[in-house]
């Protein structure tokens, strides 16, 4: 994660620098679809390291609505909104189960990203507010116990799942122009920042490589030259 971050600090000051001395580049402020089926897991915290070698990724569903605001030729401000499938799955004969388990959780989460855009290349970074609307937990059977699917409740006592999530996104993306429209292919990492499970901790993290199509925009002016 340290890596990823220290990467894309590096490649923003460089795109900076590039961007500063582009004075022809125009941007495009406009509204983009967005679906895809990211990857995603849960992170145990450091008081549940053994589960390390047990946890696998679960490959969910996302689909919303995404706006790009131009601010200046080389900046923009992106809200987003979209319904997101999320989850991990453990395996078998882990310290926490034995049987095979798969959590399930349903949300609603809209990032506020920063945009910094190099021609048609961009990187951006945001916090993001997540609201859990429900969720389920998948147990598959064992020597000992049959399979079983139980609804996740949600609420503020010790036994309920926790509503509301936050965290931070970061990552890169590239515009391709098809006729009146923007075709976008964008890469991102999520990180969750709340332990939303009340009996072991769960922080999300997600993957994802998405594409967005914007049907329409409005361009921002070029920049005069100098």
């Amino acid at each position: 994660m340290q890596t990823i971050i220290k990467s894309l600090k590096v490649l923003a000051v460089l795109m900076l620098l590039t961007s500063l001395s582009s004075r022809s580049y125009s941007q495009t402020s406009r509204f983009s679809f967005v679906i895809n089926s990211p990857t995603t897991y849960f992170n145990y915290g450091k008081a549940n390291t053994g589960l390390r070698s047990y946890k696998k990724s679960y490959h969910g569903l996302q689909a919303g609505i995404s706006y790009q605001a131009g601010i200046t030729p080389i900046f923009s401000l992106v809200p987003e909104l979209y319904f997101a499938m999320k989850g991990g799955t453990i395996k078998g004969n882990s310290p926490l189960t034995k049987a095979k388990t798969t959590l399930r959780i349903n949300s609603l989460e809209m990032p506020l990203l920063a945009r910094l855009h190099l021609n048609k290349l961009y990187i951006n970074a945001g916090p993001y507010v997540g609201y859990n609307v429900g969720g389920r937990l998948k147990v598959d059977a064992s020597n000992t116990s049959s399979a079983s699917t139980t609804k996740l409740s949600f609420g503020s006592s010790d036994a309920d799942f926790k509503r509301w999530d936050v965290g931070f996104q970061v990552g890169a993306g590239y515009n391709f122009s098809l006729n009146q429209s923007t075709v976008t292919l964008d890469a991102r990492y999520g990180y969750g920042m709340v332990n939303i499970s009340p009996d072991v901790e769960r922080y999300n993290r997600m993957f994802k490589i998405s594409a967005q199509v914007s049907l329409f925009g409005k361009k921002i002016p070029k920049q005069k030259q100098g």
